[in-house]
Formats: C-alpha cells, structure tokens, sequence
C-alpha cells in the first residue's frame, strides 16, 4: 500500500525552508497570526491540538504566552517537523509534535484536546478529505470544545481571487485550492451541535485569510 500523499509547505518539499520567510513577509503573518492567538485564548490547563502544524510557528507562540498547557502539533511533513522541533528547542517551548494525519494520530492514551486549531492547511487538502477532518475534528472535542481555523477562504473580490492565483495556486495546484476560494469552508465548519463564526478576514499578496471558531455545545 503506497503511503498517503500530502502537498508540501509551498508545494514543494524543496521549497520547505523557504516557508516560514514566505509566510511572514506574504502573508501579514504577524496580523492574523495573532489575532488567531487572542481567538484561542489559551487558559492554565488548556489541552489544544494543532492540525497541520507545520514548521511549528503557531504552537510555539502559545506555548510562549501560557507555558501551563498541553500542546500537541500533528503534522504528516517530517522536514517540516524537524524545523518545528528546532524552533521550539530554540524558544524554550514545551510541544509535542507527532508525524502522521489527523485519522491515524497517535496521541497519548486517554488525551482529548478542549481546543482544536489549524491554520493554512485546508487549502492542501484534497475536496473529499476536508470535511473527512473536521468531521474528525468535532469527534475528538472534549465538550464545549472549541475549532479556530485561520486559512484562505471565500475570496470575495477580484483582487484576492487574482493573488490568490498567482500566488498559492500556482505553487499548491488548482484542484484542492479552488474549494476554499469558492467558500468551502463557510460551509463544512457548519454543524448542528456547534456554533460556529466567521470571525475576521484579513487581505494579503497571496489572497483573503479568514479566521472561524466553531464551539461545541450539549
């Protein structure tokens, strides 16, 4: 059985130490980075899990601004993965960061996260398996969990459509990319049980970012 394929940060495996430098000065990282922080607002005995964690960037941030959480990164890019781990050695901060996808992770027995986060990683991933992942997102919730997502989304104007293209398309592909400029996410994040919100979106050279939260309720 062939190993389950996954796009690269940027696309390209070789592009991957090029990723956090694209980000930051592309994308208004700073901006919706942090705004994706105060969103979660991680608490003393917060368990949170990052999917898609990549080289590792927002975790670090939280663990910075509340060391008294769990935090676990999954991630199936192991070069981006050992960047992360570098990073965090790096900053003093205290995360687990496990190789797979989210449908196989091997997390600690008995480890369920209150809070679920994942930025810039939908638009990798192929149409039918996006949903497959929130869906297994909502499962592994405590109650009263909470989703943030930060990620491209619907892009409104023509402006954003033509950055986008330019830019992420045509390094991560057409075909898994266009679901989100046409409002995929606006859609599956919905969910009985949750309440959910498009909180904020922020325009960049490479396209429109929107934040989500979706809370999980009895």
């Amino acid at each position: 059985m062939e190993p389950k394929q996954y796009t690269p940060p940027l696309g390209h495996a070789a592009l991957t130490p090029l990723y956090d430098v694209a980000i930051r000065y592309l994308t208004r990282e700073k901006t919706w980075r942090s705004a994706l922080a105060k969103q979660i607002d991680l608490n003393a005995g917060d368990r949170l899990l990052d999917v898609g964690c990549g080289t590792g960037s927002l975790l670090i941030d939280l663990a910075k601004s509340c060391p008294d959480t769990e935090l676990i990164g999954i991630d199936p890019d192991e070069q981006a993965l050992a960047a992360a781990r570098a990073k965090a050695r790096e900053a003093g901060a205290s995360v687990q960061f496990i190789p797979g996808f989210l449908e196989n992770a091997k997390l600690p027995a008995g480890w369920y996260p209150n809070k679920i986060s994942s930025s810039l990683m939908f638009h990798q991933v192929p149409y039918a398996e996006k949903s497959m992942i929130v869906d297994q997102m909502r499962g592994l919730l405590a109650q009263d969990g909470e989703i943030h997502v930060a990620d491209y989304a619907l892009q409104k104007t023509r402006m954003m459509r033509s950055a986008f293209r330019i830019t992420v398309q045509s390094l991560d592909g057409v075909e898994d990319t266009q679901h989100n400029a046409d409002g995929i996410l606006e859609r599956i994040l919905v969910s009985e049980g949750f309440i959910t919100d498009k909180t904020m979106s922020f325009s960049s050279l490479t396209g429109s970012i929107s934040l989500f939260k979706a809370v999980k309720i009895a």
